[in-house]
């Protein structure tokens, strides 16, 4: 599934990305999935939580994909 989130901000943190597109419901979830190396960042895995996301950067999430505009 493609979802198209929309910020309003320079950048996300890629932690909150998770919580906002409804992919995790906690940010503890958040923390454990991106430390465990579940979520890439422009096809690259990403183990940074506060990894900041900006408009044009797609994340990936087990079968899930974000772009941010």
């Amino acid at each position: 599934m493609t979802e198209k989130i929309r910020i309003n901000t320079e950048f996300i943190k890629l932690e909150a990305l998770l919580k906002f597109a409804s992919l995790v419901s906690s940010g503890g979830e958040a923390k454990i999935c991106i430390q465990d190396g579940k979520v890439a960042v422009n096809g690259e895995i990403c183990t940074m939580r506060g990894k900041k996301i900006r408009s044009g950067d797609k994340v990936s999430f087990g079968k899930n994909e974000v772009i941010v505009e």
